[in-house]
């Protein structure tokens, strides 16, 4: 059971991850350190690269606590452009190319970049920022950077989350919070002690990439996993098992959908997977406890906000109940009320977190900082320690391990996303033509949004059309995954009774605008045949919806690609046939996929 009353002594770290990486790459320089689909790298030419790139940054002047960007896609180049930036001695922001402008010149401005490392020119360039070629070289002339050496309190990364104003925050890093993440991991037992085969299979914009792409540092081997191959189940098991990959992060909503494939071919050794970014369903943990009994796999579930670098809890998948099990060594988890007092065990409060992984502050928002990162009550002997304040419900059991029991606040987590309500909210409001905005998000139907419209109720067949064309606008602002599945245009919000938004209600009020417009149920198509039918109710089933005709196309019914995923999957259930993604995206109406799986039904030996 974990120490509640003194802070645990931190694991001891083996040095900073850039230390630690120029030490394997001494020991094994030939050993493969990177790969992707189209090149390899071996430790002895990753330290090369890196140290070539880290030569040309620190020549335009990074230094240590320096922010660079990194603008790059998932590629060999992106690990030697990550690690380039720490052995200059900077921090990195990453800019994810799949953004829209708009994002990312707000995390320009924000972070105040001088710098962005890019494979490719800016097609919005912003003053003021040069932009550094991945492949450029130092003049002959310029004299080699020595190697830096870092302090724990030197900024690693800055990574930006939702934020529930509308405006993303950046969380400020430290490189001691990395070296702790590793050790803390090794300390637990979860990283194995000789080196694996890692599954980089998180964008580098989520904290979750960390965990991944910084094991390189410890001697693992990558394969990289882009998101072509993230959007076809069947090619990313093939690339998983081409690769040897022994250890693999998902979420739980993804590894639903690649389940069957990876576990029909296990392997020589078990895949050691790291399961996180959203509460694992009980039925998910049962099938994975059961198949960790079995020898296929070995599952931990992970746990931690973003405000206290990547991990803070794990807890090995067993049993029949999910639990984020207990905090890693050198994290110390307080479940306080609202009083910050201590609550006894089995009653619930919030969970509040402390110890070497938490972030430094909020990158230019000291109110915020202050907020959210508070002195540590019970770490009197360690002046200035301070805890983060995570937000999440949790209760202590017996044995010290902790159940998670929801939100205080609107913030959740799809798919891996950390999501606040209140972003898209603004986003959508700042339209001309809404008087109103909402958002409401659940596990089945992802994000809905909700509006009215400033210039009065909408004719018969205008809110199809508005509906569109505000999505459109979201989709311009925001990153992928914060545009809504759906959304409705409403006559009046509903209202509680002491008149306040009731966020409960929206649903049943888009049922009622829908309901309240002409019908044309004759013009609509039923499923027939022996395919239609059962595409029908899987889609029913991923989208949430009672009835699915011939005729409906799964876009407009609010399916997005981790849907799609899922529809792949329960065909495979239903029918033994795999499909791919594009496949969904090409034939997008129920009755054209149908006549697609009956011609690959067809082709069948």
């Amino acid at each position: 059971m974990p120490d509640t009353d003194g802070a645990p002594a931190a694991p001891a770290p083996h040095g900073d991850p850039v230390l630690r990486f120029l030490r394997a790459a001494d020991r094994t320089p030939d050993r493969p350190a990177v790969r992707d689909g189209q090149r390899c790298l071996s430790f002895g030419e990753l330290a090369d690269h890196s140290a070539r790139l880290a030569d040309v940054l620190a020549g335009h002047g990074v230094r240590r606590g320096t922010l660079v960007g990194v603008r790059l896609p998932r590629s060999v180049d992106l690990v030697v452009a990550l690690l380039a930036v720490w052995r200059a001695g900077g921090a990195y922001v990453p800019l994810d190319p799949g953004y829209p402008a708009e994002r990312l010149a707000h995390m320009t401005r924000d972070a105040d970049l001088r710098l962005v490392v890019t494979d490719r020119p800016d097609p919005a360039p912003h003053p003021g920022v040069r932009p550094v070629a991945v492949d450029e070289r130092a003049p002959d002339t310029a004299a080699r950077r020595p190697e830096t050496t870092p302090t724990p309190d030197d900024p690693a990364y800055v990574i930006y989350t939702s934020g529930s104003t509308g405006r993303p925050k950046g969380v400020v890093v430290s490189r001691g919070g990395v070296a702790h993440l590793i050790a803390a991991l090794e300390h637990g037992g979860l990283y194995a002690d000789a080196p694996r085969t890692v599954g980089w299979n998180a964008s580098v914009s989520f904290d979750a990439s960390v965990q991944q792409w910084a094991r390189v540092c410890r001697g693992d081997t990558l394969v990289l996993i882009d998101d072509r191959l993230r959007s076809e189940p069947a090619a990313f098991a093939a690339h998983v098992r081409e690769h040897g990959v022994t250890d693999l992060d998902v979420t739980p909503s993804h590894w639903q959908v690649l389940s069957d494939l990876l576990l029909d071919h296990p392997g020589g050794t078990p895949l050691r997977l790291f399961v996180g970014g959203e509460p694992i369903p009980t039925p998910l943990w049962r099938d994975l406890a059961l198949a960790a009994e079995r020898g296929l796999v070995e599952a931990v579930n992970v746990y931690g906000p973003t405000e206290t670098t990547v991990d803070a809890t794990a807890a090995w998948i067993t049993g029949d109940r999910p639990h984020l099990g207990l905090p890693l060594h050198g994290v110390r988890g307080q479940v306080l009320d609202a009083q910050l007092r201590p609550v006894p065990d089995g009653t619930e409060g919030e969970l509040f977190l402390a110890g070497s992984g938490v972030a430094q502050a909020y990158l230019g928002r000291p109110a915020l900082t202050a907020e959210r990162f508070l002195p540590d009550p019970a770490a009197a002997a360690s002046p200035g320690s301070r805890m983060y304040r995570t937000g999440d419900r949790v209760r202590r059991r017996a044995d010290g391990t902790l159940d998670y029991l929801g939100r205080t606040d609107r913030q959740v987590k799809l798919h891996g996303f950390r999501i606040e309500p209140g972003e898209i909210e603004t986003a959508l409001a700042d339209h001309p033509d809404v008087a109103a905005a909402a958002v409401t998000a659940d596990a089945a139907r992802g994000l809905s949004a909700y509006c009215t419209l400033a210039h009065g109720p909408a004719t018969a067949d205008a809110p199809e059309r508005t509906a569109a064309r505000l999505l459109s606008h979201l989709a311009a602002t925001l990153p992928p995954y914060l545009v809504p599945s759906r959304l409705a245009v409403l006559p009046d919000m509903p209202l509680t009774a002491n008149g306040k938004l009731d966020h409960a209600a929206l649903p049943a009020a888009a049922d009622r605008a829908r309901a309240a417009r002409p019908a044309d149920e004759d013009g609509h198509l039923e499923p027939t045949g022996p395919v239609e039918p059962l595409i029908a109710r899987t889609w029913a089933e991923v989208l949430g919806r009672d009835r699915v005709r011939a005729d409906d196309d799964f876009f407009v019914l609010g399916g997005h690609s981790l849907m799609a995923l899922k529809v792949i999957a329960g065909l495979k259930r239903s029918l033994g046939v795999v499909i791919s993604t594009r496949a969904v995206y090409q034939h997008p109406q129920l009755r054209e996929l149908a006549r697609h799986v009956e011609d690959l039904l067809a082709d069948r030996p």
